[in-house]
């Protein structure tokens, strides 16, 4: 994916406004997986973060395993996983999924994951190239978040979804954030993968969990459904790879934290706060304004033969 290596996009801003996993998450895989709390074995035991980011998922396994080998190919990306990470058992290269032979060796693999990243894959050599380097009974578990709903509050709801994916004008001047995704992975995303399948010849117990977002779930499914203040999800929403492109397309357009008249997000948020009357009330205090954000979820899980 190439909007990581761009010069607007911030890694650290990335860090800091992505949603955390919950430990209901971890606790879903590493269940699937077959390991104990905590890795009490003298046994070398192996876990494969793909898309690494920041670091997140490997920092919360790490207890689990004897060694993490964590790869992304954004340099910045890594770098910022370092500078966040203090764990010796943590290695983080720069590197695609595709082709795991600089990190790995042939069955030597306890585990794979990838989260947030699986969507940018070339399935047809990443399953490949974990079936050459996972153990016999080794996991790979592949999980996502897409679009996030705000509950109650269905017309910003309806507004965001139209900034963010309507193509051509969505206010006077104003375009679209729709043509700057980067696909096909978004829609792959956005379908929660249902278009990749796991090759039987190699792999059994596969395991699918989605949550469509509002819907209501169990907790193993609705695993990111969180409590927020709205200046928290409008700092994601400048998180959004989409977003990174369009000021690339619109360099003219500064946004007014930055002293101008304000870019595509910033009228985004007017048209939502003048959607929902308590919001709008507020006033200059709209973004302490609680929310419950709700994201469509995926969950892929298999086990080597």
């Amino acid at each position: 994916m190439t909007t990581f290596a761009r010069s607007t996009f911030s890694a650290k801003a990335y860090a800091a406004f992505r949603p955390t996993y919950p430990a209901s998450l971890f606790r879903t895989v590493l269940g699937f997986h077959q390991l104990p709390l905590h890795a009490e074995s003298e046994a070398e035991t192996t876990l494969l973060d793909i898309g690494c980011g920041h670091g997140l998922i490997s920092r919360a396994l790490s207890p689990h395993f004897r060694r993490v080998i964590a790869i992304d190919p954004s340099a910045g990306m890594i770098e910022q996983a370092r500078r966040t990470t203090d764990d010796a058992k943590v290695a983080f290269r720069t590197g695609s999924a595709e082709d795991l032979s600089a990190f790995t060796r042939p069955a030597s693999l306890d585990m794979a994951v990838a989260g947030q990243a699986a969507h940018w894959f070339d399935h047809s050599a990443v399953w490949r190239e974990l079936a050459r380097t996972l153990k016999p009974g080794g996991t790979v578990a592949f999980w996502g978040y897409m679009d996030n709903v705000l509950m109650g509050a269905e017309q910003a709801t309806a507004v965001m979804e139209e900034f963010v994916y309507g193509f051509g004008e969505v206010a006077p001047g104003v375009e679209g954030m729709g043509r700057y995704w980067e696909q096909p992975g978004r829609n792959i995303l956005r379908g929660l993968l249902r278009s990749v399948e796991v090759p039987g010849d190699n792999w059994k117990d596969v395991t699918r969990l989605e949550h469509e977002p509002g819907k209501q779930d169990s907790e193993d499914v609705t695993w990111l459904r969180k409590g927020m203040k709205l200046g928290e999800v409008e700092a994601y929403t400048r998180t959004f790879s989409c977003y990174s492109s369009w000021k690339d397309a619109h360099a003219e357009a500064k946004s007014r934290a930055e002293g101008g008249e304000g870019d595509v997000v910033d009228v985004m948020w007017d048209r939502m706060i003048d959607s929902v009357p308590e919001w709008k009330a507020m006033g200059e205090r709209w973004r302490e304004a609680d929310v419950v954000s709700d994201w469509g979820t995926y969950i892929i899980m298999a086990r080597r033969r």
